[in-house]
């Protein structure tokens, strides 16, 4: 598949329309209701789901489908468009770039910023990375053990730190430095959402502060296989910081996926990138038209590449 989706990531979902489909000899309420259960079945949200099958009624109405066969493509194509947020799908492309990276433990977010430290560092840009996950055991250890293998300096203090005074040390060092991307850690615990989000108003108020001319963006790492906590982490996360844009963790053929339509569609934020494995390439960016079309895979050359 594009982008790496490996065959089969959407998990059943493919096979249980298609047999849906093939069940049913004509488009009628029946069928539109029977695919509204698989979406909503496979980590789809309910009001997305709702959403898509209502979009397809009127499609199917004003385009006068009658083959059944054609209702796949025609629920891909919306799917598309709920996920394609346009520009915004893109990462800012002014330098220096402060990218915080928020998101709860063990989705990824360690690995996500390693990967994106990689993948600046292929372009020929400088990277520094800040350790503000002082709550976390090792977790400044963690990130400094992905430093050295991307090669690139990590800002750090002890265990128990204060966040705020790594992150200024860190903007710091950038700053002296001329670096082009400063990449920023932080806890992942929403347990105390007060907590967090004082820190998080904390973060961003020193880096406003010290490095104003700085251009910005906040992802959001969610895990794929955690189904709809995803879509609660969503919220919560959006509650604390202005969320330009999501990560999608652990894409890797095992996930069902439909989180990432749900989230992008009731929150309107833009999926930037993908994880589809632990190598430190596999991080890409986000393709709306390869996303919707690995559902149904045999429409892309029909071998699933």
């Amino acid at each position: 598949m594009a982008f790496g989706i490996k065959k089969g990531f959407f998990g059943k979902l493919q096979e249980r329309i298609g047999d849906a489909i093939l069940m049913r000899p004509r488009i009628d309420e029946a069928l539109m209701d029977d695919l509204e259960e698989i979406l909503i079945t496979s980590d789809i949200g309910m009001e997305t789901s709702v959403r898509i099958i209502e979009r397809l009624r009127n499609d199917v109405r004003e385009s006068r489908v009658s083959e059944p066969s054609e209702v796949e493509r025609r629920i891909a194509a919306i799917v598309e468009s709920l996920v394609d947020k346009g520009d915004r799908l893109r990462m800012r492309e002014e330098y220096p770039l402060v990218i915080l990276m928020i998101g709860v433990n063990g989705g990824g977010k360690t690995t996500t910023i390693a990967k994106l430290a990689a993948m600046y560092k292929a372009m020929g840009k400088s990277v520094v990375l800040v350790a503000a996950d002082t709550f976390r055991a090792a977790a400044a250890d963690q990130l400094k053990v992905w430093g050295e293998r991307v090669g690139v300096d990590v800002i750090r203090h002890g265990e128990g730190a204060d966040p705020s005074a790594v992150i200024y040390d860190g903007v710091q060092a950038a700053k002296a430095r001329g670096s082009d991307v400063l990449i920023c850690d932080t806890a992942g615990r929403l347990q105390n959402k007060k907590n967090l989000m004082g820190e998080l108003e904390k973060m961003n108020k020193i880096i406003d502060r010290e490095y104003p001319g700085a251009a910005r963006e906040t992802l959001l790492v969610l895990d794929a296989t955690t189904g709809k906590n995803a879509v609660s982490q969503a919220k919560e996360f959006g509650d604390a910081a202005e969320v330009t844009g999501l990560v999608i963790t652990k894409l890797d053929g095992t996930a069902k996926g439909g989180i990432a339509i749900t989230v992008a569609d009731e929150f309107d934020l833009p999926i930037k990138f993908i994880g589809v494995g632990e190598r430190l390439r596999d991080l890409a960016a986000f393709d709306p038209h390869a996303f919707a079309a690995s559902i149904f895979e045999r429409e892309e050359g029909g071998d699933g590449q």
